[in-house]
């Protein structure tokens, strides 16, 4: 194993970590503020890739389709949250868990009905393509770097939004009492609609981005979903730090995970088994690291009271 190789690997538990962070900020804002469990948020990462996938074989365009990615997931979730995710505040989790689980099969037949079952394929943009020379003479793919870039400037972004606007202030103090801010004249239903469609959006951009690393299908959004409520058990339900941190510490440890255990096995044991021994345990090394940080900081790393 060289050192080259292993940096390769972290970077590529950071271009994972990233996108995670954009699938949790979303689903942590919307829990954080509204209190809502939101199933179907891994299916407005599926509308934006489906979104950039279309829009970019229509018109041969990729950033006509990260545009349309961004609008879909926006325009989608805003219409769920006014039809159906505003009749659920007031409900308990479990109608919660419900609604939002058939909002998963309405999303999954939808896209179905529209493109198909067959998955859809987005080309990397010429701009992006190819390998950039890093310090130490590393060849990484310039995609995955831009991948990387991208989300650390939404982070950023994200940052601001919520220290520095009055949009934030309003979303901090919604988190803190909605009953007060409605008593001085704040529309609660208008921050609930902003909130839930920026949530939107973060996960639409993240579908988008990824969908031309691997293919575009059906069901894509669930198995990321699970992976971002890993991230803001760690990081602290309602804390943009904690999903930034918890998404880059769940990517990183999953992705070396599946690199270094088959290694470390075939070093006492026949090539195949190490590989699918390694493997086994890779998969559980996040949980056993969310399992940690809840013994230590059952709120999370940056979560109330934490």
């Amino acid at each position: 194993m060289s050192l080259i190789l292993l940096i390769e690997q972290v970077l590529n538990g950071l271009q994972l970590g990233v996108m995670l962070f954009l699938m949790a900020a979303g689903l942590t804002l919307v829990f954080g503020v509204m209190g809502l469990i939101n199933l179907a948020h891994g299916s407005l990462y599926m509308v934006g890739a489906f979104a950039c996938a279309a829009v970019a074989a229509a018109t041969g365009s990729f950033w006509l389709g990260l545009a349309a990615s961004l609008a879909a997931a926006a325009g989608a979730g805003a219409l769920v949250e006014i039809t159906v995710i505003r009749r659920l505040y007031r409900r308990d989790h479990l109608d919660q868990v419900l609604a939002t689980f058939a909002l998963i099969l309405i999303f999954s037949e939808s896209v179905r009905w529209l493109f198909g079952s067959f998955p859809l394929y987005l080309d990397t943009p010429p701009l992006l393509a190819g390998a950039v020379t890093l310090p130490g003479g590393i060849e990484y793919p310039l995609y995955r770097l831009a991948i990387i870039v991208a989300g650390l400037v939404v982070a950023t972004g994200l940052f601001l939004l919520i220290g520095r606007t009055r949009l934030g202030v309003r979303i901090r103090a919604g988190e803190s009492d909605r009953e007060m801010i409605a008593a001085l004249g704040v529309d609660i239903d208008r921050l609930y609609t902003a909130v839930f469609a920026l949530g939107a959006a973060l996960a639409g951009f993240a579908g988008a981005m990824v969908g031309a690393i691997q293919s575009v299908q059906v069901g894509m959004g669930e198995p990321v979903l699970i992976l971002a409520f890993v991230v803001i058990v760690i990081g602290g339900v309602g804390s943009i730090k904690g999903a930034l941190i918890g998404a880059i510490l769940v990517g990183v440890t999953d992705t070396l995970g599946r690199f270094l255990l088959p290694i470390a096995f075939g070093a006492v044991m026949e090539p195949s088994a190490a590989t699918a021994i390694g493997a086994s345990l890779a998969s559980m090394l996040i949980y056993i690291l969310m399992a940690l940080v809840l013994v230590f900081r059952p709120t999370g790393l940056f979560g109330a009271g934490a």
